[in-house]
């Protein structure tokens, strides 16, 4: 393809990623992407097929470009924990940059199953490539590496809906603070303690004012009281 042609191309998904996230994918029609992109009807032919495959296309882009920049901005990073930090705010930064990102993604799951769920399994792969090289190397307790990855996804996922899309927040570094306490206690390299044991030790205070269960004193038996004797019959008259 001609350098001509690569501009057109994504002229066109650049277009397409708006009209489909303002208007819907049922919705957006061909002639919308054209005319919000600058370019003629028929020229959109030369590129795609059909509707269904520059949506396809634009999901699949979206996902490329999220995961390139987000290996670019933690390739100095010197451990898993900054790598998720950093990774954190690249995508918050990605949100803010690509507002339509969310619905675009979530009309895949009806538009084209596949497509969906690539854009999922292909992020994750790389979490999980990573999370179990930071697990060989002892920085991150060993887990199920496919499991721990969707969970920290969601956690971006859902972070960046609530403080990027519904609402920008110019604190965002304590949204992250809140967030990567939370991952550093999950992904500490001390072994969690087996399910239902307390390791808490109880302290002295509580120890003094527990209750003695020792034995009464003797003392304490010479007070106890007696039952009364039973009365003796009365003489018949």
């Amino acid at each position: 393809m001609t350098p001509r042609g690569q501009r057109t191309r994504a002229k066109l998904l650049k277009a397409a990623e708006s009209v489909f996230g303002e208007k819907g994918y049922e919705r957006a029609s061909i002639a919308d992407i054209t005319r919000k992109g600058g370019v003629a009807l028929g020229t959109f032919y030369v590129y795609f097929p059909d509707k269904q495959s520059i949506f396809v296309e634009v999901v699949d882009d979206l996902g490329t470009r999220l995961r390139r920049l987000i290996a670019d901005s933690t390739s100095k990073c010197d451990n898993r924990i900054d790598v998720e930090r950093e990774g954190l705010r690249t995508f918050f930064q990605f949100v803010r940059q690509h507002p339509n990102l969310y619905r675009v993604v979530r009309q895949a799951e009806f538009v084209d199953a596949d497509c969906y769920r690539r854009y999922y399994d292909r992020f994750a792969k790389g979490y999980v490539t990573g999370l179990s090289r930071a697990m060989e190397e002892g920085e991150v307790r060993r887990m199920d590496p496919e499991a721990l990855a969707y969970c920290l996804m969601g956690i971006g996922d859902f972070l960046g809906m609530r403080w990027v899309l519904w609402e920008e927040d110019p604190g965002l570094d304590r949204v992250l603070d809140t967030a990567m306490g939370l991952i550093r206690h999950g992904l500490d390299t001390r072994p969690a303690p087996p399910p239902g044991r307390n390791t808490l030790k109880p302290s002295k205070a509580a120890v003094k004012a527990a209750p003695s269960r020792a034995a009464p004193s003797k003392t304490a038996k010479k007070n106890t009281l007696r039952p009364a004797r039973r009365p003796g019959r009365s003489a018949r008259s």
